[in-house]
C-alpha cells in the first residue's frame, strides 16, 4: 500500500462513486473485517441516505474519482447539445449499454445517456424503462454539475435544463 495512494482522497472532499454518483467522504477510519484491519473511506451519499465503506487501498480500482474539472463539465454541457444518437438496436440491448454507461461514472458518457433519452415536447412519450434511464443518468449529471459549480441541485438542474432546450430551439 503507497502512502501517496492514502492521500488521494481526504475528508470533507466530495468524490464520484461509479454505482452510486457524486459522494462526500465523511473520515477514513480502520476497521477489522475477517480478522484483517483495513482503512476505509467513510462516504456519505447524502440524497440517497446512505453510508458506503470503502477500502482505501481499492478506491482508485474500484473507479471512485475526485469531482470533474470546471472544464470537463462544459464538455460534458456541449455534449448535451449534440444529436441525439440512438443506435438501431433492441431497447433491451440499448437499454444495457445506457445502465452500463450511468455506472461507469464517466460525466461524458452520463451525458451522452442524457443527450440520447431526452425528448422535447413534441416529440413522442418515453417509455417507463426509458424514462427511469434518463432520470437516473439526469440526476448523475446535475449532481455533479452541482458539485463543481457550488451550486445547489436546483440550479444545477436550472443550468442543465437551459443546456437541452437550446437543443430544441
Amino acid at each position: 500500500m503507497s502512502k501517496s495512494k492514502k492521500n488521494e482522497f481526504r475528508p470533507d472532499d466530495f468524490v464520484v462513486y461509479p454505482a452510486h454518483g457524486v459522494g462526500r467522504i465523511v473520515s477514513i477510519e480502520e476497521q477489522e473485517v475477517a480478522g484483517l484491519r483495513l482503512e476505509m473511506f467513510v462516504i456519505s451519499f447524502d440524497k440517497d441516505k446512505m453510508t458506503l465503506r470503502v477500502p482505501t487501498a481499492r478506491a482508485s480500482e474500484i473507479g471512485m474519482r475526485s469531482l470533474s474539472t470546471p472544464d470537463l463539465i462544459d464538455r460534458a454541457l456541449e455534449t448535451l447539445k449534440g444529436k441525439a444518437r440512438v443506435k438501431r438496436a433492441m431497447w433491451s440491448r440499448r437499454a444495457q449499454e445506457y445502465e452500463q454507461k450511468i455506472h461507469s461514472g464517466d460525466l461524458l458518457s452520463i451525458a451522452e445517456v442524457v443527450r440520447d433519452l431526452h425528448r422535447c415536447d413534441d416529440q413522442r412519450e418515453q417509455s417507463y424503462s426509458e424514462r427511469q434511464l434518463y432520470e437516473a443518468a439526469l440526476d448523475r449529471l446535475t449532481r455533479e454539475v452541482a458539485a463543481v459549480g457550488g451550486l445547489d441541485e436546483g440550479g444545477a438542474q436550472k443550468r442543465v435544463g437551459e443546456v437541452l432546450l437550446t437543443r430544441a430551439a
